[in-house]
């Protein structure tokens, strides 16, 4: 098995071992590996291939100290053809949230996705998808 280094904040690799101890991991080499291939297959689910779908992302980042909110505006203009909507709000003491609303292919969304997770100086990046033509009973009917 290769051997590969990374960076990261000691904050987070501390959680990341206390996850470890916590969830009987053998250690963090382990818990790597499962998020690498939990990421990996995020948008590699058949059932959402060639359909419409629409997403929901949501970025929380420290508006006082980031330039963020300047990228994920680039970004917005960027893929204006998938985002169907943008909210921008305050919340707690310095921190931004903002709120994506896509409409496009499993190919478009997760680029946006993968652009908004590279963007340096995030504090929280969530985000779910969902097939247009998936809600409940008038689905059943198609």
């Amino acid at each position: 098995m290769s051997v590969v280094s990374v960076s990261m904040p000691e904050e987070l690799l501390e959680r990341i071992d206390q996850f470890a101890d916590d969830h009987g991991y053998t250690g963090r080499s382990e818990v790597f590996r499962e998020a690498s291939r939990n990421l990996l297959e995020e948008f590699e689910d058949k059932r959402l291939e060639n359909r419409e779908l629409m997403g929901i992302v949501t970025v929380v980042f420290d508006y006082e100290t980031t330039n963020v909110e300047e990228k994920m505006m680039h970004l917005r203009h960027e893929h204006e053809d998938i985002v169907a909507s943008n909210f921008h709000s305050h919340v707690g003491g310095h921190h931004c949230m903002e709120l994506f609303v896509l409409e496009g292919s499993l190919e478009t969304i997760s680029t946006f996705v993968g652009k908004i997770r590279a963007t340096k100086n995030t504090l929280t990046i969530d985000y779910s998808v969902l097939p247009v033509d998936d809600f409940g009973p008038l689905a059943e009917m198609t």
